[in-house]
């Protein structure tokens, strides 16, 4: 159940204010540097409302994640369902996040996950989360390693919905965690 709080974060269902900082990593070349297309205010607004519409509905998806000393939105970490069958199958849940660059380096990434990855293993009983990212975008695959995950090189694939003009791009790489592996990190 939402929200969620660490030592340092709130991670909460999006709220008005957060347009702003949603349009913001979504149209940041930094942030989007590993995805085809940056996005304009009018596709981040739709996005976000069917992302919280989505949320409400499933309690799968965008999750503002918030500083608590200061109440800043720096962006979002999320559990959330990949419409990519027959490439990954149905009921797979991953977890992702974006965060806005003036915020990086200070763990708050690394921090959000851990937190869903809790609630995903303990409230909702899942067996297993994965993600996925560019083979060269390094930030994330780092965010991975440091949570746990472990490359799972079977289940690599080719984004079905990045074309050729982004062949660059096509190409994923997964990691995963197991609830036993979550629960026994030495297994």
């Amino acid at each position: 159940m939402l929200p969620l709080e660490t030592e340092r974060l709130i991670i909460r269902p999006f709220e008005e204010p957060d347009r702003a900082i949603f349009h913001e990593i979504n149209s940041d070349e930094k942030v989007m540097e590993f995805y085809p297309y940056r996005r304009t205010r009018a596709q981040s607004d739709e996005i976000f409302d069917r992302g919280r519409t989505g949320l409400a509905e499933t309690g799968y998806g965008y999750t503002a994640v918030e500083i608590k000393a200061t109440g800043e939105c720096i962006g979002y970490c999320c559990l959330a369902i990949p419409d990519l069958e027959p490439v990954l199958p149905k009921g797979t849940v991953e977890i992702g996040w974006r965060t806005a660059p003036r915020y990086w380096g200070n763990g708050y990434t690394t921090e959000a996950a851990n937190a869903l990855l809790k609630d995903g293993f303990t409230r909702r009983g899942l067996d297993e989360i994965i993600s996925f990212a560019v083979p060269t975008n390094r930030r994330s695959l780092a965010v991975m390693q440091r949570i746990g995950m472990t490359r799972d090189p079977s289940r690599d694939f080719d984004h079905p919905k990045i074309g050729g003009d982004y062949a660059h791009l096509r190409r994923h790489i997964v990691y995963r965690l197991t609830e036993r592996q979550w629960k026994n990190p030495a297994v």
